[in-house]
């Protein structure tokens, strides 16, 4: 079975930016996340969109 989610330090490496940033993304609701207790979760697919859609407005 395939992982369906992602942590902090996954998504940090897959975007290239530091993981305080994306805890800092995440607090300002810049990136799309689910907080399941404690650890903040981001799901594999909503990230992939998430990165296509955003980068097609910076075109």
């Amino acid at each position: 079975m395939e992982k369906i989610t992602l942590t902090v330090y996954e998504v940090a490496e897959l975007i290239g930016v530091s993981i305080g940033t994306i805890y800092t993304m995440a607090r300002l609701k810049e990136i799309p996340h689910k907080k399941v207790r404690g650890p903040i979760l981001f799901l594999k697919e909503t990230i992939e969109k998430w990165l296509c859609d955003d980068s097609a407005q910076q075109l």
